[in-house]
């Protein structure tokens, strides 16, 4: 199994850009609590929030779940604001902490690169007092990592890791991967599955909620525009045994990247437990690449730079 996973929740927190608004449905906590204990068993200890999930519910809810535990490694974020506020990392630190229960990030994250040396120059203190064990950051180009490769650097520190959209549909950022592989920063990749998009089980006839965040991202003409794609990637799961919605993600791995992958039931935890035995062959992912390039479709979140 790949050890590297990482379970990320932001369709569990509820309220104000929780799994309502986001994803047109919510989750009952006892669900939610089953799925945890359920990717624990199965070994994903690697567990991805924010402050901005539910506006801290999700932070709340997945510490209520860790419970003290020592095993379970935790990334959560920081969004800062457009004009940088001297104080703001650190109190939106504190209060994840406080939210989760923890005293220190496994993984901390700049979520977006808004005034990016000044935030970066306001998390050394916790990197050095091991509050934050590791920082990452998210939504950014090549030269937003080499700016801040470059500052820590000077502070004796290190970037941990870099977070950006990368899918079948937002297939642009291999040259990223690789620079982060060579230099030993961990590259995650978020919406490997585009909110659903990718999982198989929504299509132009069976839509998301109307009511929702990714209907307006992902409309039904794009669901006739990926019918090929999501027939392909059948075809491939039915011949390795395992469910089409793990294919986006063997992709994923294929290329470089480390999957952070939203699951909301125990199901979801066994099938990606399943499908981590298999490695795509080159002429799969190859196959995959193209189909998808077909398509014509490059998503791209409202909260993303261009």
């Amino acid at each position: 199994m790949n050890k590297d996973i990482m379970i990320g929740t932001w369709a569990w927190g509820s309220g104000y850009n929780g799994s309502k608004m986001v994803f047109g449905k919510g989750y009952d906590e006892e669900t939610l609590k089953s799925t945890f204990e359920k990717a624990v068993e199965l070994g994903f200890v690697k567990w991805d929030t924010a402050a901005v999930y539910g506006m801290g519910s999700c932070e709340r809810l997945l510490g209520s779940l860790i419970n003290g535990r020592d095993d379970i490694f935790i990334s959560t974020k920081y969004f800062p604001n457009r004009r940088f506020r001297s104080g703001a990392l650190e109190k939106s630190f504190a209060e994840s902490m406080e939210r989760l229960g923890i005293k220190s990030a496994d993984l901390f994250w700049i979520h977006k690169p808004n005034n990016l040396l000044e935030n970066l120059k306001e998390a050394v203190p916790l990197m050095k007092d091991g509050r934050i064990k590791s920082i990452g950051i998210s939504n950014v180009s090549m030269s937003d990592i080499k700016t801040a490769e470059s500052f820590l650097g000077k502070q004796g520190l290190r970037l941990g890791a870099v977070q950006n959209h990368f899918s079948l549909l937002r297939n642009d950022q291999q040259p990223i991967i690789d620079y982060c592989n060579k230099k030993g920063i961990t590259y995650y990749a978020y919406m490997v599955l585009e909110q659903g998009a990718l999982a198989g089980r929504y299509s132009a006839e069976k839509h998301f909620p109307t009511f929702s965040m990714r209907n307006l991202a992902f409309p039904k003409r794009k669901f006739r525009k990926i019918a090929g794609l999501l027939g392909m990637m059948k075809d491939i799961a039915d011949k390795h045994g395992i469910d089409r919605s793990q294919i986006p993600i063997l992709w994923a791995i294929a290329k470089g990247a480390v999957p952070i992958v939203g699951i909301t039931k125990p199901s979801y935890a066994e099938k990606l437990s399943e499908a981590l035995k298999i490695v795509l062959s080159d002429e799969e992912t190859d196959r995959l690449t193209e189909e998808a390039r077909i398509t014509g479709i490059r998503q791209q979140g409202m909260w993303e730079p261009q």
